[in-house]
């Protein structure tokens, strides 16, 4: 299957270090060879590097790890393809706009026998993922045609997450830039960095970073992932059903569905 990357933080931060070790899991260490991409958020703006190549041998991947873009919310996937051919269409993650706001997506899993209600967002690859996401947007716009605090949406999201994990495999990532939004149906894994920092080593390349010499005493800084990245800290384990949602590095609200 996929893997997942996503970022929180409370000031404007780089991620290359993370990346660099997710990276290597698509054709190094790992078998997701399929593409990868990785988005940043920019205020309203966002950045969005995508490369239907293998994320190990990418040059588009190695641009992005030596241009340390700055950021408070980052959504980032590397592929295994299972439904959809290897095209720069079906590479995640998948970006649409809603209430004037770019909302970005990325899965890990499988869907079966999953065809929704054709609604205003349609996909333009052939993904499950992608069709999923096009369909959570429809059915938020359907709700909600104006824009709504992100309290009052959470149930339309944990619904419709609930509903797709009856189908399959659905982790998940989902940010407006403003908050970002994570579901675990099997695999999801967390960790928040925050004063006293200190070192990591990647689990996959031979890379440690001191993060108290890059890094102020105030800096609050949250990375998701499937699997955990570094092989001296501490990651979260999510249990199936879990959801959180996190807002400058912080978890304002969690909780699990059964099923």
């Amino acid at each position: 299957m996929c893997e997942l990357l996503g970022m929180s933080a409370n000031v404007p931060t780089d991620i290359v270090f993370s990346f660099t070790g997710l990276m290597q899991r698509g054709g190094g260490t790992g078998p997701h060879r399929d593409g990868w991409g990785i988005a940043f958020y920019e205020g309203r703006g966002l950045r969005l590097f995508q490369d239907p190549a293998p994320s190990v041998e990418s040059e588009v991947a190695k641009l992005v790890q030596r241009y340390p873009i700055k950021s408070e919310t980052v959504i980032g996937h590397i592929r295994q393809a299972n439904v959809g051919r290897v095209c720069l269409a079906n590479t995640h993650p998948f970006v649409r706009e809603l209430w004037g706001r770019n909302w970005c997506f990325a899965h890990n899993g499988q869907l079966a026998d999953f065809q929704p209600e054709p609604g205003f967002y349609r996909p333009v690859g052939d993904t499950d993922s992608e069709t999923a996401f096009c369909d959570l947007l429809n059915r938020v716009r359907r709700a909600f045609p104006e824009p709504v605090a992100v309290e009052i949406l959470l149930p339309t999201l944990i619904g419709a997450c609930a509903e797709y994990r009856g189908k399959g495999v659905f982790n998940c990532l989902l940010s407006n830039g403003d908050w970002l939004f994570a579901f675990c149906s099997s695999k999801l894994a967390s960790i928040t960095r925050r004063a006293p920092f200190g070192p990591a080593q990647l689990k996959d390349v031979d890379v440690t970073v001191d993060f108290q010499a890059e890094t102020t005493p105030d800096d609050v800084v949250t990375v998701l992932a499937t699997e955990p990245l570094t092989a001296n800290e501490t990651w979260r384990i999510f249990q199936p059903g879990e959801w959180t949602l996190w807002r400058r590095g912080e978890c304002v609200a969690h909780g699990r569905v059964d099923g």
